[in-house]
């Protein structure tokens, strides 16, 4: 699902592209949202997000076309974050009490338009139905808070801080699941789960040993993300981490979003232009 406005970042498109091309084979049916691709025009803001029309009818599309096939169990390849608005309100209904959220991200999500008018930053919250109405209302089944995890997240604005404390959404910081993933099996257990959900944000992952993220921008000026937490993880325990996870519960979703190929667009851009190309 090549979504892009809820960042408003058309290079969300690309990444989402490579992605597929980039997964490995499967035997179970495949949908692509159609996503317009961005005209360069200023974003339309409705009721405080940006690009509000353009991505409610994306998700009501992704709804929809998971819907057609009613499966056990969804890969999402993105786009932003918001990606994951469709998948999981499928999965809280098809699971019920017994689905369990790990949200794997660097940040958590749970703004709304009063914080902020891209609509990626909301996605958590939006599930746990806090948020614009037209959204929540994609979400029938609203998670339960205790069944919600966020892991490697190292810290957090002074807003997130009161609406994670108000919605009572744990978090565990990357340090502590460096070697260990005893801390989420643990919730597993404690909290009855036994089919779970995961939301991987690569940003999760620290920039400096993982390139396409959004930290790594070509010719952003210095400075230009300070006050923006970036990820500490590294690749590999996050794949030693979903592995044993998979091992202890019942994986029926996965979203990976926020993959920004930076080389690989500048490639495709610069390939574009030459003559030879165009013939």
């Amino acid at each position: 699902m090549p979504k892009c406005q809820g960042g408003d970042d058309p290079a969300y498109s690309f990444g989402s592209e490579l992605l597929r091309w980039l997964a490995p084979p499967h035997d179970g049916p495949e949908e692509t949202v159609a996503v317009p691709e961005p005209d360069g025009s200023s974003p339309p803001v409705s009721r405080g997000i940006k690009w509000c029309a353009a991505l409610l009818s994306q998700a009501r599309a992704a709804r929809e076309a998971i819907e057609r096939h009613a499966p056990d169990r969804i890969v999402t390849l993105g786009g932003d974050c918001l990606v994951d608005l469709a998948p999981m309100a499928y999965l809280s209904r098809r699971y019920g009490e017994k689905l369990g959220v790990l949200w794997l991200d660097a940040h958590p999500d749970v703004m709304s338009a009063a914080e902020f008018s891209h609509a990626h930053a909301h996605v958590l919250a939006l599930l746990l139905g806090r948020g614009d109405e037209a959204f929540t209302a994609e979400v029938p089944r609203k998670l339960d808070a205790r069944r919600v995890m966020i892991a490697g997240m190292q810290g957090w604005n002074a807003d997130e801080d009161l609406i994670l404390k108000e919605l009572g959404i744990r978090h565990i910081p990357p340090a502590v699941l460096a070697d260990s993933s005893r801390p989420i099996l643990d919730w597993i257990e404690t909290e009855g789960i036994t089919h779970l959900a995961v939301h991987f944000d690569l940003d999760v992952l620290d920039p400096a040993h993982f390139s396409p993220l959004l930290f790594n921008r070509p010719g952003m000026p210095e400075g230009a993300f300070d006050g923006i937490e970036q990820g500490r993880m590294q690749l590999d325990q996050v794949v030693r981490l979903l592995k044993e996870i998979g091992a202890a519960v019942d994986m029926v979703g996965l979203a990976i979003a926020e993959h920004l190929p930076w080389d690989m667009l500048r490639l495709r851009n610069s390939l574009a232009e030459l003559p030879i190309m165009k013939s």
